[in-house]
């Protein structure tokens, strides 16, 4: 998540490298987010607890295996909010933003439709399953805070560390919040293309990302204010 973990201190990876990086972790994440709830809702015969275990699992798994592998190219962002504060904290070139976003957005559709395919499914669906009430806002603030006050805080101490409390942090929002923790732009409007477990309908979209955002940028904030303007 900190471009202080690149391979190659003398010489950073290029910008393609790092879009590359970005767009193979934001497919990867949400194939495993969309396809772990599709198989969880197959075999947990209608528990819905079993099923956000299994989903919980896998996804937060697969996250910490991405963010320790591409974290040295790219930073591991997968999440617009999250590249949105890196630019914020100077780390991260507004034109440079204006690329991670729509190559993180295309890659989890993608992501979408290929986990779709693994199962015999129609390729890009539209959810039917709405997320819109106050409460599941409210979670999505709480969600993105805690997830970027999570990578900001665990950079001051130990960058690496990302790889153990992202995951963490995601484990925890998809049981304590009421929106499940997407806390993601990105994964919000991939999973608007699935009508399986994990989706959200198009409705719930434009909450569900100004929430994140609004989260986000809280958690900016209260870590300028507990760290100093950077938090590193």
């Amino acid at each position: 998540m900190n471009t202080d973990l690149s391979i190659d201190r003398v010489q950073p990876p290029s910008l393609s490298k790092r879009l590359s990086a970005e767009a193979l972790g934001s497919l990867l994440l949400a194939c495993v987010v969309i396809g772990s709830g599709i198989m969880a809702e197959k075999l947990a015969a209608g528990n819905a607890g079993v099923a956000l275990i299994g989903n919980t699992m896998a996804t937060v798994a697969m996250l910490g295996v991405l963010i320790f592998t591409l974290g040295p190219i790219s930073g591991a962002h997968f999440n617009p909010a999250v590249s949105l504060v890196f630019t914020l904290r100077g780390e991260l070139a507004w034109r440079d933003l204006a690329l991670f976003v729509p190559v993180q957005i295309v890659a989890m559709i993608a992501g979408a439709a290929l986990a779709h395919a693994m199962f015999g499914a129609e390729l890009l669906q539209t959810s039917v399953k709405a997320r819109s009430s106050l409460g599941e806002g409210l979670g999505e603030i709480v969600a993105t805070f805690a997830l970027v006050f999570t990578i900001l805080a665990t950079i001051k101490r130990e960058a690496a560390m990302c790889a153990i409390t992202v995951p963490a942090a995601i484990t925890a929002g998809y049981w304590f919040t009421s929106s499940t923790s997407f806390a993601n732009p990105a994964i919000t409007i991939a999973r608007s293309f699935t009508d399986s477990f994990s989706g959200i309908a198009p409705g719930s979209i434009a909450m569900f990302i100004a929430s994140q955002i609004v989260g986000a940028l809280l958690a900016w904030l209260c870590c300028r204010r507990l760290f100093g303007a950077e938090a590193q």
